[in-house]
């Protein structure tokens, strides 16, 4: 990754207002941002390894380790949780064997909270591995639940 972080502040420059962009393209790359990289990081852009580790802790979609194979990620704001939102994370939580914001020790399947993703009209909503998924219910958790364990 070092690497990578080198050619990527050539690219686009090592300005403090690059940490954020230069993080996500770290996250798409390697699927998470490694703690290692911290002083690698700040390093690059000449700022504080504490200026670096607030920013990755801030942001709730940065991730600190590998993410599980299928990540799921339930919307909890209050459109979604008045058209059944609770119940879906009830069933995902029982059906897919994890508890929300954790990683199935297997590493097959996360649950993750979000707050609103946008779709409220028609909630509740998740995203699946990243794919918008609108109108969600028990019924599909269960074939989520048989897609993820085969």
């Amino acid at each position: 990754m070092e690497d990578f972080i080198s050619d990527w502040v050539a690219r686009h420059g090592a300005d403090r207002d690059r940490l954020l962009p230069l993080l996500h393209a770290i996250q798409e790359e390697a699927g998470h941002i490694d703690p290692s990289l911290v002083p690698v990081l700040a390093e690059a852009l000449n700022l504080s390894r504490a200026d670096i580790h607030g920013v990755i802790t801030f942001y709730h979609d940065f991730r600190h380790e590998p993410p599980a194979r299928h990540v799921v990620k339930l919307c909890r704001a209050e459109s979604c949780q008045a058209r059944g939102g609770a119940a879906v994370e009830e069933a995902a939580t029982r059906l897919l064997g994890v508890p929300m914001g954790e990683k199935r020790g297997d590493g097959r399947v996360s649950i993750e909270p979000v707050y609103c993703l946008g779709l409220c009209a028609i909630g509740p909503n998740a995203l699946i591995d990243g794919r918008p998924v609108a109108r969600i219910d028990t019924r599909m958790i269960e074939q989520l639940a048989v897609e993820v364990n085969a």
